[in-house]
């Protein structure tokens, strides 16, 4: 089942046209990430902090159809998926929560497992496969 997150624009996230400045999208989305981590119960202080592994974006793309304004409530719907046993891809889906059938944006990262000593790529982890299976694809 995907995840979904919920805020409120804000003014400073927006442009001179009064728009939601394009990429602070992209930081809307890793938001999402991060609490679809936490809901995980997966540590963010943890996660983020140096250590063994690392999970780095290789990819990142973002498609937009509507306009965000300061005030808007932003519904973000995430949808991790294994592409292999070292990488994942997460599909995000952008709508307001006034008009969930009108999307503002779709975007997605693609993410690898690292072993940050020698920088090369290991199997995801035991946490990270059960947060795929948890918001993936069913």
């Amino acid at each position: 089942m995907p995840f979904d997150y919920t805020r409120p624009i804000r003014f400073h996230e927006t442009d001179g046209a009064g728009v939601v400045y394009f990429a602070n999208s992209l930081v809307l989305c890793h938001e999402a990430y991060e609490a679809s981590l936490e809901a995980a119960g997966i540590s963010l202080r943890d996660f983020f902090s140096p250590g063994r592994l690392a999970y780095p974006i290789a990819h990142a793309s973002i498609d937009f159809r509507r306009p965000l304004y300061c005030g808007d409530r932003i519904v973000i719907g995430l949808t991790p998926e294994r592409l292999d046993e070292s990488s994942f891809a997460i599909a995000y889906r952008l709508h307001t929560a006034e008009a969930p059938d009108k999307l503002v944006a779709t975007a997605q990262t693609r993410h690898v497992c690292i072993e940050t000593q020698v920088r090369s790529r290991t199997p995801l982890p035991e946490p990270m496969l059960s947060w795929i299976e948890q918001f993936g694809q069913s």
